[in-house]
C-alpha cells in the first residue's frame, strides 16, 4: 500500500538534522516573532548566527533579503540549503530538526500538540492583531507624525481585551502554562513575547490593560523564569526603546506646554 492510516503522531516523526550546520536567523529584536525565535535558540543550545535586518531602515525590502523572504518580513531562517519564514513554522521546524530541543516545547502527544497548534492559530488574528493595533495607534503612529485614530485604537484595545480574557479564563485555567501544561511550549513563548510589546505603552495604560488579568501576569512571569537569563537579554532592545519613547513623549509634552 502507498498509504497507511496514522493512528499516533509518533508514527510521523520529524527527521532530525544529521549534523547541526550553522543556522542563520534573520531578525530584528524589536520584532516580537524575532525575539521568540532568538530566545528559543538560546534556551535550547542551538548553534546559530544572528543576522540583523533593521526594519526601521527598510532592510527587509532589499533584493538580497527578499530572496530569502519575499514577504519582506522578519524573522526568517536559512539552515544549510533550507530557507523558511513565518515564526510559527520556524519554531515547529527547529523543535523537530534539532535533537537537543526539550520535548515540552513541541509535545509528541497528538492531543497536546493539537492544542498547541490551536493556540498558535488563534495568535495572529487575535492577540497579535490587538497588541499591534494598540501600539501603532497609541505609540508608534503619533511618534512618527502620523494622524492619530482614537477609533482604531479603541477597536484594537477591544480585540486585545477579548484575547486577554480568553487567555485568562480558558487557556490558562488548568495550569501555569497554556493548555494546562506544566512546562512552556512554543505557544507560550510566542504569545508572551507578543504581550511584551505592551512595554512600549505608558505605565498607566499598560497597568490599565493588563492588571485585571492575574493569571496572564503570573504566566508571563513563569515564562520569563523558564527562559532566564535569555528572555531579558533578548528583550533589552525593547526595554531601551521604551526609555527612548518615554523621553520623546516628555519632550513633545513640554513643547506643547
Amino acid at each position: 500500500m502507498l498509504f497507511k492510516k496514522i493512528n499516533k503522531l509518533e508514527d510521523l516523526k520529524c527527521t532530525p538534522s544529521d549534523k547541526e550546520m550553522k543556522l542563520k536567523v534573520y531578525c530584528d529584536r524589536m520584532s516580537q516573532p524575532s525575539r521568540a525565535i532568538l530566545i528559543f535558540c538560546k534556551i535550547n543550545g542551538i548553534n546559530f548566527e544572528e543576522v540583523t535586518i533593521n526594519i526601521l531602515k527598510n532592510e527587509q525590502h532589499t533584493p538580497e533579503y527578499k530572496a530569502i523572504n519575499p514577504m519582506s518580513q522578519v524573522p526568517a531562517i536559512v539552515d544549510g540549503g533550507f530557507t523558511l519564514f513565518e515564526s510559527h513554522a520556524i519554531l515547529i521546524y527547529l523543535s523537530c530538526a534539532y535533537p537537543r530541543v526539550a520535548s515540552h516545547w513541541y509535545p509528541s502527544n497528538l492531543f497536546e500538540r493539537a492544542k498547541v497548534h490551536s493556540v498558535l492559530d488563534c495568535h495572529h488574528s487575535n492577540l497579535r492583531r490587538g497588541s499591534v493595533g494598540v501600539i501603532i495607534n497609541t505609540v508608534l503612529g503619533p511618534l512618527n507624525g502620523l494622524p492619530s485614530s482614537p477609533q482604531a485604537a479603541e477597536e484594537a484595545e477591544k480585540i486585545l481585551a477579548k484575547s486577554l480574557s480568553i487567555l485568562e479564563d480558558f487557556w490558562l485555567k488548568d495550569g501555569p502554562f497554556l493548555v494546562g501544561r506544566s512546562q512552556p511550549s512554543i505557544a507560550d513563548l510566542n504569545l508572551v513575547c507578543e504581550i511584551m510589546e505592551l512595554e512600549l505603552l505608558s505605565e498607566k495604560d499598560r497597568y490599565r490593560i493588563l492588571s485585571p488579568y492575574k493569571n496572564v501576569l503570573k504566566w508571563v512571569e513563569n515564562t520569563k523564569s523558564a527562559t532566564a537569563p535569555h528572555f531579558d537579554e533578548v528583550h533589552g532592545v525593547l526595554f531601551n526603546a521604551k526609555k527612548g519613547i518615554q523621553e520623546q513623549f516628555v519632550t513633545k509634552s513640554g513643547k506643547a506646554n
